[in-house]
C-alpha cells in the first residue's frame, strides 16, 4: 500500500473511531481510561497522527461494542507479515520517526544489518523454514534501511556494546563486511554511532534492547522486545526514564571517533582471517 494510501486508511480509522466515540456518549478522556491510554492519544488516532497498538484497539472494540472491527482493521493497515506480529507497529513507527536512537547488547540493529548478517540471524531463528520465507524475511530487514538513505531521513543514534562487535555471527568474512558497512555509514555521516566497551562493566539495560524515536507531530516513544514479544512505551514518565537510562549509556561509551576506530580495527581483524582460512 502506497504512503499516500495507507495514511488516508488511518485518517478514515480515526474518523470512524470518533464517530464511533460519540455515538456512545464518551469524551477523548473517558474513552481513554476506558482502555488505558490518555485522551490526549485517542485525539492524536482520531487524527490519523498516531496509530495505535493492537491490544488498545481490541479494547476499544470492546468499550464501544464495535464487533472486532478496529482490530480487523488494525490488522489490515499495520500488522505487515513480513514482521512479527509484537514488531509491526514499531516498523510503522520508524517510518514516521524524525530521529532514532538504538541500544543493542549482542547484535547490530536491524537498520544497519547487511543482508548476510540478517541472513544468519533469521536462520538461527527459523532453522526449519525454507529459503523463500528467509529471503522473505532478509528483504524486510533491508527495506526497512531505506530509511537511513532518504534526503529526508531521521537522525540516527546507535550505542552499540563491545560484545556485538565481537560475537562472530556468520563468521568472519560476514562479520567484516558488517562492521566495514557501519563504519561507512558513520564515515559519511549518516549516522552517529558509539560502542559501550568491555571496561564499563555493569551499565543501564544490562542485556536489554531499545530504541527510541521521536516525532515530528507526536510524543517520543520507545520500544524493547523480549523473547518473541514487543512492547512500545508512550507513557510519558516511562519514556522519560527510558531517555534518562540511554543518556546515561551514551556517557559510559567511547566517543564517535574512538568507537570508529575500534568498528574498523574489529574489522580488520576479521577480514585477515577470512582471508587466511
Amino acid at each position: 500500500m502506497a504512503n499516500t494510501s495507507r495514511q488516508a486508511a488511518w485518517e478514515f480509522w480515526g474518523a470512524e473511531l470518533k464517530r464511533r466515540r460519540e455515538e456512545a456518549g464518551l469524551t477523548q478522556d473517558a474513552l481513554g481510561r476506558m482502555v488505558f491510554v490518555s485522551g490526549g492519544y485517542v485525539g492524536q488516532f482520531e487524527q490519523a497522527i498516531r496509530k495505535p497498538q493492537l491490544d488498545v484497539a481490541v479494547r476499544i472494540d470492546g468499550v464501544l461494542q464495535t464487533d472486532g472491527f478496529f482490530e480487523r482493521t488494525w490488522r489490515k493497515l499495520i500488522d505487515d507479515q513480513r514482521y512479527a506480529d509484537y514488531f509491526a507497529a514499531a516498523a510503522e513507527l520508524e517510518r514516521l520517526a524524525t530521529k532514532i536512537c538504538d541500544f543493542e547488547s549482542m547484535i547490530v540493529p536491524g537498520l544497519l544489518q547487511t543482508a548476510d548478517y540478517a541472513r544468519v540471524l533469521t536462520l538461527a531463528n527459523n532453522p526449519l523454514a525454507t529459503e523463500e520465507y528467509i529471503e522473505d524475511k532478509v528483504r524486510a530487514r533491508l527495506d526497512r534501511a531505506v530509511i537511513l538513505k532518504d534526503t529526508t531521513r531521521p537522525l540516527y543514534w546507535a550505542v552499540l556494546h563491545e560484545a556485538v562487535l565481537r560475537v562472530p555471527v556468520g563468521g568472519p568474512a560476514v562479520m567484516a563486511e558488517q562492521l566495514e558497512h557501519i563504519a561507512r555509514l558513520a564515515r559519511e555521516r549518516k549516522i552517529l554511532m558509539q560502542v559501550l566497551p568491555f571496561a564499563a562493566g555493569a551499565y543501564p539495560l544490562m542485556g536489554r534492547m531499545l530504541t527510541l524515536m521521536e516525532f515530528e507531530d507526536a510524543p517520543p516513544t520507545a520500544y524493547t522486545e523480549g523473547v518473541y514479544s514487543g512492547n512500545l512505551l508512550d507513557d510519558p514518565a516511562v519514556v522519560m526514564r527510558v531517555r534518562e537510562s540511554y543518556d546515561l549509556l551514551r556517557a559510559a561509551a567511547l566517543s564517535p571517533e574512538a568507537s570508529l576506530a575500534l568498528i574498523e580495527s574489529a574489522a580488520e581483524d576479521y577480514r585477515r582471517c577470512a582471508s587466511s582460512t
